[in-house]
Parts: C-alpha cells; structure tokens; sequence
C-alpha cells in the first residue's frame, strides 16, 4: 500500500477527526502516507429540517461507504453516534479510538447554568434527544432548530438567533472552542446520545492491509461502552424518530450502563440503569432494554407514547 486514503465528510470537525487519525496512524508507521479523501454527506446537504424527518443517521455516512467499495478510500472516520446499528454487508467496524469527553455542553453568553436560563429562553438544537431531556427539566424553554457545523450553530448564536446552544463537549473540545463552554452537563441532568465521543474507523470487510494498519489504534475500554450501548440502541430500533439515549462507564469489571427513551415533548421519559460483567457488554445492552420495553418503552417507540 503506496498511501492510506481517509474518506471524510468535508466540516471542519469531520476533518479535524480524520487528520487526528492520520497523525496516530502516522505515528505508529512510520513512513506511511495518508490522504484524506474529502466528500459531501447527504447529512450536510440537509439544513434545513431536522434528520430525523429525512431517514436520521445513514445520511452522513452513506457516501462515505460508497467511496470505500469503489475503491477511492481505504478507511473512514466516524463519529460512531452517527453510524447506525446494523453496518451494510461487506463493511467492518473493527476500531474505535480512545473516547473524548461524552458529555453535552451548555453554551450560554448570558446564564451559568439550564437553571439560570431565563424562562422563556430559546435553546438552539437538532437533537430529539437533547430536547426531549431539556424540556422535561424546564418545560418552559422554547427549543429552536439549529442545524449545520459547529462553527454555524455558534455563529447563530452569535447573531441572536437563539439563547443557547446545545452542542457535545467533545466537538467543542476537539476544535479548539473550550472556552464557548458555559457548562459541561452532568449524564444524570442530560444522557449522552449512544457512542457520543467515540471515533469509530470503517473499512472494507476482509481488507487485510487496512486491518493490519488501524489495529493499534483500537482501544478495548472504549470497545466495551460502545458494544453495550449499541446493543441497547438496537434492540430498540435505535430510530432517529424517538429521543434514545445510553452511556455506559466501565468500573473494573464491571460495566455500569444507564438508558432513556422518552417522547419528544419531555412529558414521558422512561430511565433505568444496570451493571453487569465487563466481559459481557451485548447482554448488559439487551437487558437494560429490556426492562424499559416492560415500562412501555415500546408505546413510545411506536409513537404512543
């Protein structure tokens, strides 16, 4: 292999993540060359609406995929709360690096805190899931659409479009804007969407050289939260239609595993947590989903909710 080519989506945060993974590939072979394969998601296309409304997480990394079995990428780069549950035959999802921060920000110029948010505020978000969660604490807030890069939310913010913003910690962290944030919100205030900080990489299935490349970089901890999330996420339909949140916290060995399902509107909000074996990070996932079906998870999920 001459080079190893990285699809990315073309945000900065998306570049931002696919050169971070070319630096630590670049560090662990010397020598090796990387390019990064810059592409347009359908997902950035869409600005205008919310994704849930227009088929929800594939749509940032479909073109991604096709690029990969056309053969004009070897790898991509995913922030792995966009990928869905179920891969596409003859894709691979065999690394994920060392998570950031999994928590979502308050970015607010004006209040310290949800609490302090004067009443009435609006709060800038694209999520279900961050909604549904904010509005069942302060069902007073009025929750404004903002979609596009970080970069874009925050300049709506700047402008006056919203109060505050909603946004990971990790994007924030990871582009150097820190300093925008007001507060990092506890999981128990606001549950992290499934994966939220991880890096996951995708290849071709059976692709050995690119195997052998990106094995290093894989970290066994991080594997361990993301398999119980997504087992969660999936027997749950893991739809991009219902506010679905999970985050799971390895102690020893022990895996310690919290979950939500909850209508959009805040009014219904179904929580539980378990633990289990470390070593057994599916079974903890489809447990923890399925107490919540037995609460009426799955009225919700249906839209009855």
């Amino acid at each position: 292999m001459t080079a190893l080519r990285i699809a990315t989506r073309k945000s900065p945060l998306a570049l931002w993540q696919a050169h971070h993974v070319a630096d630590l590939l670049m560090r662990q072979h010397p020598g090796l060359r990387v390019e990064l394969v810059e592409m347009l998601t359908e997902g950035d296309r869409i600005l205008d609406r919310a994704l849930s409304a227009e088929g929800g997480k594939g749509l940032f990394i479909k073109e991604l995929e096709q690029g990969l079995i056309e053969g004009r990428a070897d790898l991509a780069v995913h922030s792995m709360k966009d990928v869905p549950a179920e891969l596409p035959p003859g894709f691979a999802l065999p690394v994920f690096c060392a998570a950031a921060d999994p928590r979502d920000a308050l970015v607010a110029p004006q209040a310290g805190s949800l609490d302090a948010l004067p009443l009435g505020a609006r709060v800038g978000t694209a999520s279900l899931r961050r909604g549904c969660q904010l509005l069942a604490r302060r069902p007073d807030l009025v929750l404004v659409l903002t979609r596009g890069n970080v970069q874009t939310r925050l300049a709506k913010l700047d402008r006056g479009d919203c109060d505050a913003l909603l946004l990971a910690a990790a994007g924030l962290d990871r582009l150097g804007l820190t300093d925008r944030i007001t507060a990092r919100l506890d999981t128990g205030v606001m549950l992290p969407a499934v994966t939220q900080g991880v890096l996951g990489l995708e290849c071709r299935a059976g692709d050995a050289a690119t195997l052998a490349l990106i094995a290093p970089l894989h970290e066994p901890a991080t594997a361990l939260r993301v398999q119980a999330e997504r087992a969660f996420a999936g027997r749950l339909g893991g739809g991009c239609h219902t506010p679905l949140a999970a985050h799971a916290v390895l102690d020893g060995d022990r895996l310690h595993l919290s979950g939500l399902v909850g209508t959009p509107d805040g009014r219904r909000i179904l929580r539980e947590s378990l633990s289990g074996p470390a070593d057994q990070p599916q079974a903890l996932g489809l447990a923890l989903a399925q107490v919540l079906l037995e609460r009426g998870a799955g009225e919700i999920l249906a839209g009855h909710g």
